[in-house]
């Protein structure tokens, strides 16, 4: 007999519609399929296991084994301390773990053993995922416990990232320290891996056997699931992973829902979740204190992204909290499958270096399209509040300290397969209280950024708005309330540009800047200008005819 955990299959366009007003838009997309077990229940003590925190159970691979060839069904992993190696999930089951339940993932790496999968979007050498599947069906991770990565025995920690205290404790209980004294390493293999370039890159004529000597620099995911369908994720809190937390690969028909992911800030790779190269899916009610990016929407990087040609497409992503993170919402930079049809509305940003961050470079490829974004509320970012930018490799949208702040040069180059697009993106109901730039487009002198949409908007940051190689950008009804006024709205080599009913802070020095000989179509409409000490500054080779105002 068979029960399903959700009361009704998720229709996603209804969902949306009922948390939406983007544009008006109600999305026409797929129903998720949401998996279905049987009510048979294997509790794992059944097969020996010991909740002391101590003893390395098998007892859940061995449940999830069991319950699978029996036909499926839930294995309940109760209240305790449960050590375990890594598991590998199987068609039919949903691994429960009951409330108070921690699975402690060993941290002794020889427990895990090295395959060839995909990582940042490229055909690579691994540790298999504390938890995995490839090829399955019907999979669940339920309930109310934990999961702990043991992360620390993995990860690089930098000095600068630590309290002169934390750092001395953290080299004095052993490890390696590298030449510079900067980086440190759990052991001096994964030093060395860090010294190769790409590593972990997987070419022609390699094989596993060829990544031993480097096992411990090549950290393994939390969770991942590949080439699977029907995937539920829900309750649980992951933590401490050694690099991403939850990282669904070629998948599809994807629920996550009411998930806890929490590491280190300084954690290097601590992805909260990387949506790559898949469709039809459901993100809610989730909560992500990470140290890199919190939701991120991956495809595929350069020509093994754009030979693969999955984007990942059709998601809901929604009610969902990130704090510490690079960035809240992230499409790239991996994005050369491309991506398209994503509703992102009532999201939370809280500290996160950028907060909706879209990220590209030459090379990459892909087209990323139709994102639709709404009620999103910022406090405390470091960076940019909204950015897109194709010239992610150039520089880092945070500086370091004595980095410069000034924006690079770049010049063109001919179109080619490697040209990345982004287009027709909305965004609408945005609030920011502080970051360093209010909104940034930068796109590549060949290949503009196209068709974005800024509305009902109140950014209060250092800088307002930072708008070059863009074309057809639209902003209405956005207050930018910005410190360093000296332009409040800067556009360079742009065209086809409304500022409509801008808002800014009274007694700015300047209120916009145009610059660049391929500045075109400039609209400056329903403004107060008055409130600038001085209104417009044209650069050398801009006509006035530039900017039409009224």
């Amino acid at each position: 007999m068979k029960t399903s955990l959700s009361s009704a299959l998720l229709v996603l366009g209804g969902c949306f519609a009922l948390t939406t007003a983007s544009a008006g838009t109600t999305p026409n997309l797929p129903t998720v399929k949401v998996p279905e077990f049987r009510k048979d229940t294997v509790n794992i003590t059944k097969f020996g296991a010991i909740p002391d925190g101590l003893t390395k159970n098998t007892a859940i691979q061995q449940a999830i084994d069991a319950c699978s060839k029996a036909g499926g069904g839930v294995v309940l992993v109760p209240r305790g301390h449960w050590v375990t190696a890594g598991l590998e999930m199987r068609n039919n089951v949903n691994l429960h773990l009951a409330k108070g339940a921690l699975v402690q993932f060993s941290d002794q790496h020889a427990d895990y053993h090295l395959i060839k999968t995909s990582w940042e979007g490229v055909d690579a050498v691994r540790n298999q995922a504390l938890i995995y599947g490839e090829n399955l069906e019907n999979i669940a991770v339920t309930g109310q416990g934990v999961f702990d990565g043991a992360g620390a025995t993995w990860r690089a920690v930098k000095k600068s990232k630590l309290t002169e205290t934390q750092w001395k404790r953290l080299v004095d209980g052993g490890g390696v320290v590298n030449d510079k004294k900067d980086t440190w390493y759990p052991s001096a293999q994964a030093l060395k891996g860090s010294t190769i370039t790409e590593a972990f890159y997987l070419k022609p004529g390699q094989d596993v056997k060829d990544f031993e000597n480097i096992k411990d620099f090549l950290r393994p995911d939390m969770l991942v699931l590949a080439k699977s369908k029907r995937i539920l994720l829900e309750g649980v809190t992951f933590q401490n992973s050694p690099a991403w937390s939850l990282h669904p690969l070629m998948s599809e028909d994807i629920t996550v829902r009411n998930v806890t992911v929490l590491n280190p800030e300084y954690g290097q790779n601590t992805d909260a979740i990387d949506l790559e190269s898949c469709k039809n899916g459901i993100i809610e009610g989730c909560s992500f204190d990470v140290g890199d990016d919190g939701i991120c929407i991956k495809s595929g990087r350069d020509e093994q992204g754009r030979k693969r040609g999955m984007p990942t497409e059709n998601f809901i992503i929604r009610d969902t909290k990130v704090y510490h993170a690079h960035g809240g919402f992230v499409i790239g930079s991996e994005m050369s499958g491309g991506a398209r049809n994503l509703y992102v509305s009532n999201c939370t940003f809280m500290g996160t270096d950028v907060g909706l961050r879209f990220k590209a470079a030459r090379g990459r490829g892909g087209v990323v399209e139709n994102i639709f974004i709404d009620n999103i509320d910022m406090k405390d970012i470091v960076g940019q509040a909204i950015i897109f930018d194709m010239y992610y490799m150039a520089k880092d949208p945070v500086p370091l300290a004595g980095e410069s702040t000034a924006p690079p040069v770049i010049k063109p180059e001919p179109l080619n397969e490697g040209t990345p697009q982004f287009r027709h993106i909305e965004i609408k109901n945005v609030t920011c209280n502080g970051a360093e730039t209010g909104i940034m487009v930068r796109g590549l002198p060949e290949m503009p950024i196209k068709d974005i949409s800024i509305e009902n908007a109140v950014l209060q940051s250092k800088k307002g708005l930072l708008c070059i190689e863009a074309e057809n950008i639209r902003l209405k009804n956005v207050t930018l309330l910005s410190t360093e006024t000296k332009p409040v709205l800067e556009v360079q080599n742009s065209k086809d540009i409304t500022l409509d009913n801008i808002h800014y802070t009274p007694g700015a020095e300047l209120l916009m800047r145009i610059t660049g000989d391929r500045a075109k179509n400039i609209k400056l409409v329903n403004t107060d200008r008055s409130k600038a000490k001085k209104e417009l500054e044209l650069g050398d080779k801009v006509s006035k005819k530039v900017l039409s105002l009224r």
